[in-house]
Parts: C-alpha cells; structure tokens; sequence
C-alpha cells in the first residue's frame, strides 16, 4: 500500500484548502490518526493512517454540500489509491455516503474526526488554551451541553464509540491524549505555514 509523504499529503490537500481552520483541523486528525495507529498494535501503518487523517476532510471546504461525494475525484486525480479514497469517504457514512467503516483505522476516523473538534473547542475556553491540562470531565460536561460546539455531531462520536466496541468515555480520554501528543507540532506547521 503506497502511501504520499507528508509533504504531498499536505500540498495536495492544500490546493483545496486555503482557510487556517480546515487546514489545522487535517493536521490535528492527522496526529490523532498517528497516534492511535501506534496505540493500536498497527504502528508499521501509522504513515498510511496519518496520510488519511490529513486528507479526510480534502473536498469540505470547497464542496461542504458534496462532502465525501467530491473527494474520490479530487483523490483519484492526484494518483491517491483505492484504499485511501474508500476510508476517506466512509467517514461520513450515515452523513452524506452509504460507505460503512470496516477496518479498524476507518472506525478510528469516524469515532475522533468529529470529537477532535469538540475537544478542540473545550480547549479554547480554557486559561492555557491547550489539551495539555484537559480533563475528561469537562470534555464530558461540554459534551451533554448541545449548544456548546453545535456542529460536532454527538451521535456520530456515540455511533464512533459504538462501532470500536469502547466506551464514550475510553474514546474520549484515547483522543484527549492523541491529541495531547501532537498539539506542539500542529503549531509549529501552521506557524511555518502562515
């Protein structure tokens, strides 16, 4: 399975994608991707895993109303294989794509892509502005709270949790420190960036 470099990953994702918050929203599932890649026993993968992470988001900026129906397209014509444009687009099964989450990496992604906004969000409203000092439970209180980051669908991250067979609060904890692990390095790429 071949996978792009960071660097094309990244490019290719960039020439769909200009606004800051899509772009920091990749690189963080990016990380998260990686991290539970490692986490998971699939570490010889955490390049393919990251590479998905990065570009699952590709046509969302420029075709919000055709999210996940775009991508294939726009995947295929940069030379992105079959396997990569299938777990691209089953993250939004349910949403926009009748494309089931079937290997473990692709339920990851459906389980943390909508929940790395929400804690993303949490993060904001603290003092320190980062995961760093993030604690389950205030993920946990924002979450039952749906007016707090209304656009993070609580059913899809309930669904995600489901479909891994976890707990809510193990997949919240998991992607607290995934995201934990990557944070420093997400800001150093969108200060080398900009």
């Amino acid at each position: 399975m071949q996978t792009l470099h960071h660097e094309e990953a990244l490019t290719l994702l960039r020439k769909y994608n200009q606004e800051p918050f899509h772009i920091q929203h990749a690189l963080t599932v990016e990380g998260v991707m990686r991290w539970y890649a490692n986490e998971l026993g699939y570490a010889d993968d955490a390049d393919y895993w990251a590479t998905v992470g990065l570009l699952h988001d590709i046509d969302f900026e420029q075709y919000p109303d055709e999210h996940c129906l775009k991508a294939p397209d726009l995947l295929r014509a940069a030379g992105v294989g079959d396997d990569v444009i299938h777990a691209v687009c089953s993250h939004g099964w349910g949403l926009t794509v009748d494309i089931k989450p079937t290997h473990e990496m692709e339920k990851v992604l459906f389980a943390a892509d909508e929940l790395t906004g929400l804690i993303g969000a949490c993060a904001l409203m603290r003092p320190s502005k980062s995961v760093q000092d993030m604690e389950l439970k205030s993920v946990k209180k924002k979450f039952k709270t749906a007016s707090f980051a209304a656009g993070c669908s609580r059913d899809v991250i309930k669904n995600g949790a489901e479909l891994l067979g976890w707990e809510l609060d193990e997949l919240i904890q998991k992607t607290i420190l995934a995201m934990r692990s990557c944070e420093s390095a997400i800001q150093e790429e969108m200060d080398r960036l900009s």
